[in-house]
């Protein structure tokens, strides 16, 4: 692959260039107002894979946010490598918090990329690293190395729930027949410690809603005596954790499975620095279920988070209310065996039983998705090893991710292959955070790297 190698050398500023235009537009897909840039966002993905060399590229509408899809078959009888992607982007929000505006892209050094980050929103979750397989494409193309056909699914809506996606892969199922998925979603130990995701948390979303009185009322003349949404929620969250930081919703942990001491052992051979991590946090202590590690609570345990809570008057100055409505945002990550249907189900039984007489309370299921475990002695796994421990020059750790991509278990469902999870981010990239940057060292080692994936998938037995 080395005159692909070249290729990605002669052209690195013109690759860096086209990921900063990409970063520009802001296609947040959880806001009907950007729907426009969603869709510019999806019709620059497709010109970047005509540009690229890609046989066959359609823009697939949906009844959400456009699907990119692109096909290069060089002989049906070779592997079919589906590349999948997401081009949306999170909500930027609180934008004080950025120190710079989060789709006006820049470049900034940092301890932790020496060598420069971009900075915006997207640039690692999940424009810079589905961008990467475009670039690797073209390298590839242009130097007359690509070893096996080639496709890619890249959505708008992966941000809200991948609603759409579903429907559309059992619709396309033929088209998008191919006999492993790669995607780069997930990140690695640090830039000198590589590592290949083989686990991810499922998730089950819920919003919940609490009314007391009919209208909003004067906290002086009924306070005391009219029950208070927003003080009613609270306690009922701070039920749903007990004093070992263990959920308490009952049958939460009835399909958890425990590691063995082994394993366990074997996940904390991966480098982990404490306290360089509170301190990259801002905190002076961290929490969770006790008995388990940091990285155990972030990757082998479920948990449950509150994302956001309001009601009552939140603007300038005082006003004297007591609310009729209090809500809150709250996220289940699930582990393997657990079924987000299942945990929804109980966390919604649970929670209105727990409500004080005097609300009402109300569920509301957003999305959900199952965990995924991927088995590290399949030919993809060693291929996709391979071809880090070519780049990175050591062989990568197999690691077991906190975050979720439910559409892993949807390809295997309905495709019936498995999916390498080979991502080049870093956890402290920031990603759903304000400052979210993406090290262009990473960015161009995971263009580097990626045709070694094809390379060693198409040759290795």
């Amino acid at each position: 692959m080395e005159r692909t190698r070249e290729y990605t050398l002669q052209n690195r500023n013109r690759y860096l260039d086209e990921l900063m235009k990409l970063l520009k537009i802001p296609s947040i897909s959880a806001d009907p107002a950007y729907s426009n840039d969603v869709k510019l966002t999806a019709e620059l993905v497709k010109q970047s894979l005509d540009d690229a060399g890609v046989q066959t590229t359609k823009i697939y509408e949906t009844e959400g946010h456009p699907i990119v899809y692109g096909e290069h078959i060089i002989n049906p009888s070779l592997p079919t490598v589906l590349v999948y992607g997401h081009y949306d982007v999170q909500p930027p929000d609180p934008l004080d918090l950025w120190d710079s505006p989060p789709f006006e892209p820049v470049i900034k050094k940092t301890d932790l990329h020496p060598d420069g980050a971009i900075f915006a929103r997207g640039s690692c979750d999940d424009k810079g690293q589905m961008f990467m397989h475009v670039k690797a494409f073209e390298s590839m193309f242009n130097s007359n190395e690509i070893p096996c056909n080639i496709k890619f699914m890249i959505e708008g809506e992966e941000e809200v729930g991948s609603v759409h996606l579903g429907a559309f892969c059992e619709e396309y199922a033929k088209m998008l027949s191919c006999d492993v998925v790669l995607l780069s979603d997930t990140s690695i130990i640090a830039n000198d410690v590589p590592s290949i995701t083989v686990g991810l948390r499922g998730l089950s979303y819920v919003e919940v809603k609490v009314t007391g009185p009919n209208k909003d009322l004067h906290s002086g003349v009924y306070g005391g005596t009219v029950v208070n949404p927003i003080n009613a929620l609270s306690k009922m969250i701070a039920t749903l954790h007990d004093e070992n930081g263990k959920i308490t919703i009952p049958g939460f942990y009835d399909r958890v499975h425990d590691l063995s001491q082994e394993e366990r052992e074997e996940m904390e051979k991966a480098p982990f620095d404490e306290n360089r991590y509170k301190k990259g946090l801002g905190v002076n202590e961290l929490d969770g279920e006790k008995g388990y590690t940091p990285r155990e609570r972030t990757s082998i345990r479920p948990t449950l988070d509150v994302n956001g809570m309001w009601g009552g008057y939140i603007g300038e100055g005082a006003k004297t209310v007591l609310p009729s409505e209090a809500f809150a945002k709250i996220s289940m990550r699930l582990v393997p065996y657990q079924s987000h249907e299942e945990i929804t189900e109980l966390f919604q039984n649970y929670f209105e039983s727990i409500a004080p007489q005097g609300v009402k309370v109300e569920v509301s299921p957003h999305h959900g998705g199952q965990p995924a475990v991927t088995p590290t002695d399949t030919k993809e796994y060693k291929a996709a090893s391979l071809a880090m421990e070519k780049t990175f020059g050591r062989k990568p750790i197999p690691e077991r991710g906190g975050g979720s991509i439910p559409i892993v278990s949807l390809f295997e469902k309905v495709f019936g292959v498995k999916s390498v999870l080979m991502g080049f981010g870093l956890n402290s990239d920031d990603i759903h955070s304000p400052n979210e940057h993406y090290g262009i060292f990473n960015y161009f080692r995971g263009i580097e790297t990626i045709p070694y994936f094809y390379h060693y998938y198409a040759t290795e037995k």
